[in-house]
């Protein structure tokens, strides 16, 4: 149950979001394994017209007998076999696993709703501190903080260890 605590103490603060055209197209979010995206799906539209297709390197997602309304090369490769969606509260969930655990994405979408560079590095900031939690389950990261430029949470002394 600790572990949980700390868990949620180094989660995502808030979602990112990308609008195109003054208009919100997903939010978004990350921790060391995963990249989420949320999309607020139009009203009156049943849930099992919706589809979303997760490929190595690609996202589709549409409503069945439309064009998608994503239809994007992803910023980093994902494992398909343990990447999904759902759809709850009028809102489709899309989970990305990421290939390279640790690896801090500036977007999703290549190319499309890049963070800044100060939000990038506290993504990344944050992704170490998620790092460090999980390596050492009986300490309080939460507070931490860093100077000067945060190391990459992927190979920072000598790597993220695999289970």
């Amino acid at each position: 149950m600790e572990n949980l605590d700390m868990a949620e103490k180094l989660g995502p603060e808030k979602r990112h979001a990308f609008v195109h055209n003054g208009q919100k197209v997903f939010e978004w979010d990350q921790t060391l394994d995963e990249v989420n995206m949320y999309i607020d799906l139009p009203k009156g539209v049943p849930t099992k017209l919706f589809h979303c297709t997760i490929q190595a390197t690609h996202v589709e997602v549409g409503i069945r007998g439309n064009p998608p309304y994503l239809n994007h090369d992803l910023t980093l490769p994902v494992k398909t076999d343990s990447s999904f969606w759902t759809i709850e509260d009028g809102e489709m969930h899309i989970t990305l696993q990421k290939r390279e655990k640790g690896k801090t994405w500036s977007s999703p979408i290549q190319g499309q709703g890049s963070l800044d560079p100060y939000a990038a590095d506290q993504e990344q900031k944050r992704l170490m501190l998620q790092r460090f939690q999980e390596e050492n389950p009986g300490f309080d990261f939460s507070q931490a903080q860093f100077t000067g430029t945060c190391p990459d949470p992927r190979t920072f002394m000598g790597g993220i260890r695999s289970d």
